[in-house]
């Protein structure tokens, strides 16, 4: 670390587009998004992998299940109830039982813990777009692109279950 390159980013230290410049600015990535995680988590008195619950609630087309919510996090029945009950206790998200099906719950994103999220997570919003903006429009499609690409291929490996 004492090569005076900690802290710089990809581009700065010249390192072009191989693998390992990649897996650097990827760890980078994924820790500072750790960061603010873990300190939505703490203030909510919360686990990270209710966060992770939380956006998987946010982010899914469809109204969230937990046997949905289990097959991503990888955990077992019990932990994702054990994960939701903590969210629910903490106003978080509420579940309801499908109508035509009174064995079917479903997950919902609480409309008013939404509003916490947010401002927890505006800098974040912020930061995201302040980068963004020194990019072109087609060089956001490229890196989109990526993003999607990188996010399928991750989503074919599953962790074993927990």
């Amino acid at each position: 670390m004492g090569d005076g390159q900690a802290g710089k980013s990809v581009a700065e230290n010249g390192t072009g587009t191989d693998l390992q410049a990649f897996a650097v600015a990827l760890r980078r990535t994924i820790g500072e998004a750790n960061r603010l995680v873990h300190g939505f988590a703490s203030a909510e008195r919360l686990h990270s992998t209710d966060v992770h619950a939380l956006a998987f609630v946010l982010d899914h087309p469809d109204t969230a299940t937990p046997g949905l919510l289990s097959k991503h996090l990888g955990l077992s029945s019990g932990a994702v109830t054990a994960c939701l009950d903590r969210l629910e206790k903490a106003g978080h998200i509420r579940r309801s039982r499908a109508d035509d099906d009174r064995r079917v719950v479903r997950i919902h994103y609480v409309p008013g813990a939404r509003a916490v999220a947010r401002a927890h997570f505006m800098p974040l919003a912020q930061a995201a777009d302040r980068a963004r903006d020194r990019f072109t429009e087609d060089e956001l499609a490229v890196v989109l692109r990526y993003l999607d690409a990188l996010n399928e291929e991750l989503g074919e490996l599953r962790a074993p279950r927990r």
